[in-house]
């Protein structure tokens, strides 16, 4: 399944729930311009990504570069760099052959603030050319194209269009101006109880519960049997193997009360399905995992094994479903390796 295709399914299932559920979450999404692809997520914080060219040649050792901002009067933006390098050094951005900003560097990570972000910024948005450098080495030549106008999309969703602090859309408003930030959501975890781990399914649950998914066929060739987790005295947790390929293997949620070998087995509820959920009745998670520690469920779907494109969500138990705590996506597959936050809400006990 391609990585479009998994964003579009997301967008239609949470039109569904948010129909049947006021408050479900709305990630937000991604917006492409030629090189550039930027997101924005629930509190208006917005990150653009610079992309690799589509169809040209792409660098054995990649060099990715990023631009955040968070919402509110008093935010201003950061530059990030990211590479496979490791040690110190320190990099230099030029823009049409002219040096405007420097950071250090640990290990190929390195921001530019204050400052230096903000000229740089504005630089590469009217620029035509970039260059990023270690020493006299050049380790990268970011393309602008698009850049403008990703920035553009930022100042008018965080409300920063017609401010003297916009990047690109820049006015005669004072910096008051500018909105503040949307509330930050609170999801509050229930406690996973310590205890044994919960009795294996017997031979006739098994067989129910294939015929309830419509995994049966996925779960005789699995190579491991389904999951187990106590959720609480009287719910387990039950993730059923419901197929996989080269490296995104799928999962069926699904909640199971009584007593052993007598289990009864219903879908697990989400206030936001998981991107590749093709039915909203029907949860389908994808690399599943879950930290009882935290009581968070995790899925993980990779558009194609660079890892480069996908999209991942993170939710908590709350007693009664599974909330949605954190979401990322990159629909792209253009290299960018650091996908962009969609959603953010506060766990809570």
């Amino acid at each position: 399944m391609g990585a479009k295709r998994i964003f579009g399914l997301a967008a239609a299932l949470s039109a569904v729930a948010g129909t049947a559920l006021a408050q479900a979450p709305k990630p937000g999404t991604l917006e492409s311009y030629k090189d550039w692809t930027i997101g924005c997520d629930n509190r208006d914080r917005c990150e653009a990504v610079s992309l690799l060219p589509e169809g040209g040649d792409w660098p054995d050792t990649p060099v990715m570069l990023g631009i955040s901002r968070d919402a509110d009067a008093a935010a201003d933006p950061e530059i990030w760099v990211s590479r496979d390098a490791r040690g110190r050094e320190t990099l230099s951005f030029l823009i049409d052959g002219r040096k405007v900003a420097t950071a250090s560097s640990t290990d190929g990570e390195a921001s530019v603030q204050g400052p230096q972000a903000s000229a740089l910024v504005i630089a590469m948005a009217r620029g035509g050319a970039m260059e990023i450098r270690s020493g006299v080495r050049r380790i990268s030549q970011p393309s602008l194209a698009g850049s403008a106008a990703a920035l553009r999309y930022m100042d008018a969703r965080q409300g920063r269009a017609g401010t003297q602090v916009a990047l690109v859309a820049t006015g005669a408003l004072a910096r008051s101006a500018v909105r503040p930030a949307p509330a930050t959501p609170q999801v509050r975890r229930a406690i996973i109880p310590n205890g044994a781990e919960p009795p294996a399914l017997w031979r006739e649950e098994l067989t129910a519960l294939g015929k309830f998914t419509g995994c049966a066929d996925e779960m005789r060739n699995a190579s491991s049997p389904p999951d187990l987790y106590r959720l609480s005295r009287t719910e387990t947790l039950v993730l059923v193997p419901c197929g996989a390929g080269a490296y995104n293997a799928s999962a069926v949620p699904v909640i199971a009360t009584g007593i052993a070998g007598r289990r009864a087995f219903h879908f697990a509820s989400f206030d936001y399905q998981p991107g590749w959920s093709e039915d909203a009745n029907h949860p389908m998670l994808v690399n599943a995992r879950w930290a009882p520690q935290t009581s968070t469920l995790q899925s993980y779907a990779k558009g194609r094994g660079l890892g480069d494109c996908g999209g991942r969500e993170s939710y908590v138990w709350d007693g009664t479903r599974f909330r949605l705590v954190e979401a990322s996506a990159m629909g792209e597959c253009r290299g960018a390796w650091r996908w962009i936050t969609t959603w953010s809400a506060k766990v809570v006990e």
